[in-house]
């Protein structure tokens, strides 16, 4: 049976709500609840920020993360080590991994894995700007951090394949991730280790 709402204002606030990933209408309608119970200047600060989100935010032409500037602060801070990229799908991934102090390179946001499925290639993904800077000489080692499913271990493997040709190292984050394990839902721990023990990639595949 469909709610009924005394607003179509509440109810169109609702069905807004409600289209953000894990949410649902009961969820949604306590969060418009809970907006209504602010200051009105709380809300029009919380719509005015998701507005300045979609509209200015930008992305780092070197490592494509998410950036407020031209390049972000991580592949703008001088004391990371240029020589080491570290290849991941999105930004949450970073996160994860900048969380666990462990690592002082910089980073590469695919922005998503090979997944066929889901109509997802290659040429959808960040890789042709990875083999770009690879060839600058400047990237001495890759590491990749993917997710270790199929699509994450399929994505990896055709980088490696894309990456052969050139002088660099191509490593892979110690399998201490649980297969089928979502890099950004490891504790900080276990994917600190798993990124200083990270192993040469074609030693993971040979039995």
């Amino acid at each position: 049976m469909n709610q009924k709402y005394p607003s179509i204002l509440l109810e169109n606030a609702v069905n807004e709500f409600a289209k953000l990933p894990g949410v649902g209408r009961k969820t949604a309608l306590r969060l418009v609840l809970h907006m209504l119970r602010q200051e009105p200047q709380a809300t029009t600060d919380f719509a005015q920020a998701l507005v300045a989100l979609r509209n200015d935010i930008t992305y780092c032409k070197c490592c494509h993360n998410i950036s407020d500037a031209e390049k972000c602060a991580i592949c703008s801070n001088p004391s990371r080590d240029a020589s080491v990229v570290c290849v991941v799908e999105n930004v949450k991934e970073v996160m994860a991994i900048e969380n666990t102090m462990q690592f002082k390179g910089l980073y590469h946001v695919l922005g998503g894995i090979i997944s066929p499925i889901d109509g997802i290639g290659p040429s959808d993904l960040e890789i042709e700007s990875l083999v770009q800077r690879v060839k600058t000489n400047e990237v001495k080692e890759v590491v990749l951090a993917l997710s270790t499913t199929m699509e994450g271990d399929t994505t990896n493997f055709y980088i490696y394949k894309k990456l052969q040709p050139f002088d660099v190292n191509i490593s892979i984050i110690a399998r201490g991730i649980s297969i089928g394990d979502e890099i950004e839902y490891a504790d900080e721990i276990t994917l600190g280790r798993s990124i200083l023990n990270r192993t040469p990639f074609d030693q993971s595949f040979k039995i």
